[in-house]
């Protein structure tokens, strides 16, 4: 058997069929490129006859998509197949897709029509179909739930008919592992010429076994596997498309295939997804949600720190996450303290450590989430109050849409005043740059954030600084009704800190 799967996506299509994932002509061309990016082997583009706007869709994506084949659904009757053709017409690689449903109860309540009426369309349209294009799938809609021999007569009629690929569909989720890897079986073992075709598996999550059974289909012989990114799809969704392809990725001695999925593309690609439609992937869903690769426990963060093999099977950077995430809370340790210290430039002694993490305990039991900001600024509570060298006594901004923002600015050192003028490219930059000036520093502004921290159309804002000097970070947070002058006080605080580092450190030296 071929050592390669085909990913077959059909977020365009079933995908898009899911309430809320509706997207335009553009929108559609934008995914489909990343799609191609990611090196997926069949785009199915959409379902042409159910609109002029999929139509269209379909024809622009089949026009500007090169590499991957491009795919357009069509139900077992010739007005179907013509849309799909028109379609897919300028498509470098083009495929029609034909399905009708084979299972009891959809022939007798959904479509009203006898087996016998079933298979003569379904051969009709297959046959139809090759007068387009070479390359025809043909979907047995409700697979799962169909009568095994009834399967076996369609699928031996609509290969002699030309049919290239036969898929299976779990399309209402109800088949388990075992049991749909045993019709696959049964079905390449009893249809005439099932080698001469690429077997196919469409499995849906209403059971939340649309992975599971996609991998058992792997494991049975399917060559093919239709997914969607983040899992979209009608009702629960369909097989998530970086679950499986990472399934398969990480545990390639067990299954023994490869996909031609550059995985580096994946993360990207899954918030594409979510950006266009407005759904959030889950925190806690896999390979891609927030937490996918993110530590909280203190024993975990130990065991990361020291070998990330330990609780990461696979890495964030192998599906284009730059990096796992040691996640600050009341199960935190030592160890992720001091390294989000140290990756922020504050290297402390044991002691040191020991103090801002006690006090660290005690702000976790009052705030829900703490970031890498409050940990600094405990630090410098802790062990970096400096004295306050200069102070804000007074400023003006002025700035418009045709003139460059200036700002100037007054501060007071003891009985002195200093005023300076300066542009800058915002009027906090221009701020900034006119304290610069006073203070004789230029220190780079590593990290900027404004909120609001309470309601109200008087909003009390929160400013709060990171800026290097050298080999150190420093944080300051200032706030004011006033965001300018929040800013301001934010920043003078971050440079009082350094100048008193600077006079500590040359005390320490001369004496």
């Amino acid at each position: 058997m071929a050592t390669n799967v085909r990913i077959f996506d059909t977020t365009l299509r079933d995908g898009e069929q899911s309430p809320g994932f509706t997207m335009n002509t553009e929108e559609k061309l934008e995914v489909a490129r990343a799609l191609a990016a990611m090196r997926v082997d069949v785009i199915e583009a959409g379902f042409p006859i159910s609109s002029p706007g999929d139509l269209e869709g379909v024809q622009l994506v089949a026009r500007e998509i090169r590499g991957p084949i491009i795919a357009a659904l069509a139900r077992a009757n010739r007005q179907d197949v013509d849309a799909a053709a028109e379609g897919i017409r300028r498509a470098e690689r083009a495929r029609i897709h034909v399905f009708i449903a084979t299972s009891p109860i959809h022939m007798e309540h959904k479509l009203q029509m006898t087996p016998d009426q079933v298979y003569d369309a379904s051969v009709d349209a297959v046959r139809y179909a090759r007068t387009f294009t070479d390359d025809v799938e043909f979907s047995a809609e409700d697979g799962s739930r169909s009568d095994p021999e009834f399967l076996c007569r369609v699928f031996d009629g609509v290969i002699r008919a030309g049919a290239t690929t036969i898929n299976v569909p779990d399309t209402v989720g109800y088949a388990t592992p075992e049991e749909y890897a045993n019709l696959l079986r049964l079905l390449r073992e009893r249809v005439p010429g099932s080698e001469r075709v690429i077997w196919s598996a469409h499995c849906h999550d209403d059971l939340g076994l649309a992975v599971a059974n996609s991998l058992a289909a792997v494991q049975a012989g399917v060559r093919q596997i239709e997914c969607t990114i983040n899992g979209i799809g009608e009702r629960a969704g369909n097989a998530a498309l970086e679950e499986i392809v990472m399934a398969l990725h990480t545990r390639r001695n067990h299954y023994g295939i490869e996909t031609g999925i550059d995985t580096t593309k994946i993360y990207r690609t899954s918030r594409l997804i979510s950006a266009i439609s407005g759904v959030p992937v889950q925190p806690n869903k896999a390979v891609v949600g927030d937490n996918a690769f993110a530590h909280e426990a203190g024993i975990h963060q130990h065991g990361v720190l020291m070998n990330r093999a330990t609780y990461e099977i696979m890495t964030p950077e192998t599906v284009g996450i730059p990096s796992n995430k040691l996640v600050l809370g009341k199960h935190s340790g030592r160890h992720a303290i001091k390294k989000h210290l140290e990756d922020n430039g504050v290297r402390l002694t044991q002691d040191e450590l020991q103090r801002v993490f006690q006090e660290f305990k005690a702000l976790c039991d009052k705030k829900k989430q703490v970031t890498i900001e409050d940990v600094l600024s405990l630090v410098e509570a802790e062990l970096r109050t400096a004295p306050q060298t200069f102070a804000l006594r007074a400023f003006h901004v002025s700035t418009s849409s045709t003139l460059p923002p200036m700002a100037s600015v007054t501060l007071v050192r003891g009985q002195e005043l200093f005023t300076q003028e300066a542009s800058g490219d915002g009027p906090v930059d221009a701020i900034y740059n006119a304290i610069n000036a006073i203070v004789g520093l230029t220190p780079t502004l590593a990290d900027y954030a404004i909120k609001a921290i309470t309601g109200g159309t008087d909003a009390m804002g929160e400013a709060t600084v990171k800026v290097r000097d050298g080999d150190g970070l420093f944080v300051g947070r200032g706030t004011s009704t006033d965001v300018l002058e929040a800013s301001a006080r934010a920043y003078l605080v971050a440079v009082n800190k350094i100048i008193y580092e600077r006079q500590h450190w040359m005390s320490n030296i001369y004496g």
